[in-house]
């Protein structure tokens, strides 16, 4: 296959540089496809999205009129980072989610950040995801946020900037699982010749994170679903059936004696962790939302009993609000008294007076997101935008500010993404994923999300994103 028509352009290419020159890590991929037909590659690509299919690797999207069920597109040109470079990633995700944990455990407790003005009181105390009930509380083993989905993106000079912090239940990491596993009949002996690092472990390492939140020496395990018609209900099925858990929904749990115990044809057994898929409002009706079907009734009593662990911990969803992520490197200043190994992306506060100012008055330059908003929703790309979409962005940060964000444009790196006119540069994100048990411990791959419209900057699945394996290298 040709690549010399290749054009990097002026984003930061992850193949290839300015000039047109192959970066090394990606040397022995490119020799590959130099000896790859572009009629094998579409068959490579072809038999990619049949297993997909095969092996139910689809999700939901909402509000969407054409059907339900679709493949999250895998594309079979890798995204490349070498040792080096994933070292200077893995330290700065361990730092933030050090700080993090404890910026939640202290605003649920002590508020001594909140106290010493470092972060707005009621920028959290008045966030609808700070849960008054979730105040004073103490979650096994001091863990708030056991399983975190980083999101990041690289600018034109090829610098790392934290997008977006997951710490509720993030998800597609049974993605990034399976695709490395449909890429590897895609090249399977690449894979061994570069020392790429095995991502396959995860799920023995979730478990043994999950194992580590009780005191049993054999506690009984369960991931709780919302149910089959939940986005993500592949990968609540995926993980519970490679760990060799339970997965259990809301109807399946019941509470006695503040113990909650899982209902079985052997009759009840008791459950000692779950790994919780829905979010926290949903979890227990008799304490937050009263119109849940979803949840547990009891069984946030039964968790401040101590009777029972969970991963996510509830109250977690208040240090990723998109506001709060303003303030993480003060957040990390403040906990560890050190400075952030990964920045932030610039971002400006709609409820402030002189940050909003600015924002409306370079609306078209700047990309604006609703603080609670999530898969692309509630978010305009202000260059890319109309004008009626921009006027009516002005009157929603004017009606409600503390709603609001905007940061500047950011350029997002390219990877060579095939298409039927050969391979051209595609927008990219990456999201790391990382658990937090005895020790914090980022996993050596990710799920790079690929926007694969010609242009476009979004890249979630919700809104016609697709996937690439994640190739972190030994060296």
């Amino acid at each position: 296959m040709n690549t010399e028509n290749y054009k990097a352009g002026e984003n930061f290419d992850e193949m290839f540089t300015e000039e047109g020159k192959c970066r090394p890590h990606y040397s022995e991929f490119l020799s590959q496809v130099k000896k790859t037909s572009p009629k094998k590659m579409s068959q490579l690509q072809f038999s990619a999205n049949k297993t997909q299919v095969a092996m139910g690797m689809t999700f939901n999207v909402y509000h969407d009129n054409q059907g339900t069920e679709k493949i999250l597109h895998l594309d079979i040109v890798p995204r490349i980072i070498p040792r080096k470079e994933w070292e200077h990633l893995e330290a700065g995700l361990k730092q933030r989610i050090k700080a993090l944990n404890l910026f939640l455990d202290d605003i649920y407790n002590e508020r001594r950040i909140l106290k010493d003005g470092v972060v707005p009181e009621d920028l959290i105390l008045k966030s609808q995801d700070y849960l008054e009930p979730c105040i004073g509380l103490k979650p096994p083993k001091g863990i708030w946020c056991h399983i975190t989905g980083t999101d990041l993106v690289r600018d034109k000079s090829g610098e790392y900037y934290i997008l977006e912090d997951n710490l509720r239940c993030p998800s597609g990491v049974s993605y990034m699982l399976e695709s490395r596993e449909i890429i590897k009949r895609a090249y399977p002996d690449l894979i061994n010749q570069l020392g790429v690092m095995p991502v396959s472990d995860y799920p023995v390492k979730l478990l043994k994170m999950l194992q580590f939140l009780s005191d049993k020496e054999n506690p009984v395990i369960g991931v709780l679903t919302p149910g089959i018609y939940n986005s993500a209900y592949f990968e609540h099925s995926y993980l519970a059936l490679q760990m060799g858990v339970e997965l259990v929904s809301g109807v399946d749990l019941i509470v006695k004696d503040k113990k909650v115990y899982m209902q079985t044809t052997r009759g009840l057994e008791q459950i000692d962790v779950l790994y919780r898929r829905i979010d926290d409002t949903f979890m227990d009706p008799e304490v937050f939302n009263p119109e849940s079907m979803l949840g547990i009734p009891g069984l946030f009593e039964a968790y401040k009993a101590g009777n029972i662990a969970i991963a996510n911990a509830p109250g977690t969803g208040v240090a990723d609000d998109k506001a709060v992520y303003a303030y993480v490197p003060k957040i990390i200043k403040y906990y560890l008294d050190e400075e952030p190994i990964l920045n932030n992306v610039p971002t400006y506060l709609c409820r402030e007076e002189k940050d909003r100012n600015y924002v409306l008055e370079n609306i078209e330059d700047l990309v604006i997101k609703e603080t609670n908003a999530a898969g692309g929703y509630g978010m305009m790309i202000g260059p890319k935008a109309t004008v009626e979409e921009h006027a009516k962005f002005r009157n929603l940060i004017k009606n409600n500010p503390n709603n609001y964000i905007a940061q500047p444009t950011l350029s997002l790196s390219t990877v060579p993404t095939l298409t039927e006119e050969g391979l051209e540069g595609r927008h990219v994100d990456l999201r790391p994923y990382i658990l937090y048990g005895e020790e914090i411990e980022v996993i050596p791959g990710a799920l790079t999300r690929v926007a694969l419209k010609k242009g476009s900057l979004v890249v979630n699945s919700s809104q016609g994103g697709g996937s690439k394996d994640t190739w972190v290298l030994y060296k």
